[in-house]
C-alpha cells in the first residue's frame, strides 16, 4: 500500500528540512513524497533537492495553501493520502507504519486520524498544546470537535467522492473537507490514540485572536453552505475544547 505525503512550501527554508527528515526517516518504505512549492524565493527548493526520497516537485505560483494541497492530491498516485505542512513533523519514525497497519487491517476504513502536539518553534520537545482527539460519533461536530487535520490520512478515492479542498474558505478549508467526509457523507473512520504529528506554532491557523475570529466566520459559513443548522453555544464549546488543550509549564 503506497502512502502519498503532500507538503506545500513557500519560502519554507527555515523549517522544511525538519519536515523532510521526518519523512525520510520513516520505517515504512512505500512512500511517495510530493512537494508543491509556490515559487519560493529563498533556499526551499535547494533544501528539497538534498532529499532523494522526494518523488515529485512542482514549483509554480499558486492561489494559497489549499490550492497547493489540491495540486498535490491530483498529482498523487498513492492508495492513501496525507498532508504534512512544511513546518510540521511526523511524531516518530514508526508513524506511517502505524497508519498503514490500520488501513490494512480495516479494509472498509476511509479515514484515519490521531492526536496532535503543538510545539514552540525553537524546540520540538517544548509542547505548548496537546490536541487529544476521540473516535467519531453522531454529534461529534455539534459538540465542537473536529479531527486534527495534520493527522488525517484518507484513501485516495475519498476525494472523488467528496471533492477537493474548497479554496473559498480562507483558513478552514480543512474543516470543510472533514465536515464533508464525516458529517455529510458519513464515511468510515478509525481514531488512533497516538500522537501522529507535531505542529510548529505560528502558522496562519495558529496566529492568535485574529485567526480565531476568521476561523469561526469560516466554520459558520461551512455549516450554512451545507444547510446544517449550527447548534447553540457551538463557539463556546469549540473554544473551551481548545482552552483545555493548552499546557502551561
Amino acid at each position: 500500500m503506497k502512502i502519498s505525503i503532500i507538503t506545500a512550501t513557500f519560502n519554507s527554508a527555515a523549517t522544511v528540512r525538519d519536515t523532510l527528515e521526518s519523512v525520510s526517516s520513516q520505517t515504512y518504505e512505500d512512500i511517495e513524497h510530493i512537494t508543491i512549492d509556490g515559487a519560493s524565493k529563498d533556499d526551499t527548493l535547494e533544501i528539497v533537492k538534498q532529499f532523494p526520497h522526494v518523488a515529485k516537485v512542482i514549483s509554480e505560483p499558486d492561489k494559497g495553501i489549499y490550492d497547493a494541497m489540491n495540486k498535490g492530491i491530483l498529482a498523487a498516485t498513492g492508495d492513501v493520502i496525507g498532508i504534512l505542512n512544511s513546518d510540521d513533523v511526523l511524531a516518530n519514525q514508526n508513524t506511517l507504519e502505524t497508519i498503514a497497519k490500520v488501513f490494512e487491517s480495516s479494509k472498509n476504513v476511509d479515514i484515519v486520524y490521531g492526536n496532535l502536539e503543538f510545539f514552540k518553534s525553537e524546540n520540538q520537545e517544548k509542547i505548548f498544546r496537546f490536541w487529544k482527539s476521540k473516535p467519531y460519533y453522531p454529534t461529534f461536530f455539534e459538540d465542537g470537535n473536529v479531527p486534527p487535520h495534520p493527522t488525517v490520512y484518507v484513501k485516495a478515492d475519498v476525494y472523488s467522492k467528496v471533492g477537493l479542498f474548497n479554496t473559498d474558505f480562507k483558513i478552514s478549508a480543512d474543516y470543510d473537507l472533514m465536515f464533508r467526509i464525516l458529517r455529510i457523507h458519513r464515511l468510515r473512520s478509525v481514531f488512533i490514540d497516538e500522537v501522529i504529528v507535531k505542529m510548529r506554532m505560528g502558522g496562519e491557523s495558529t496566529s492568535g485572536f485574529k485567526s480565531l475570529i476568521t476561523s469561526y466566520q469560516d466554520v459558520k459559513r461551512i455549516w450554512e453552505f451545507h444547510n446544517v443548522k449550527i447548534p447553540p453555544f457551538f463557539i463556546f464549546k469549540r473554544y473551551l475544547i481548545k482552552l483545555t488543550q493548552l499546557i502551561f509549564k
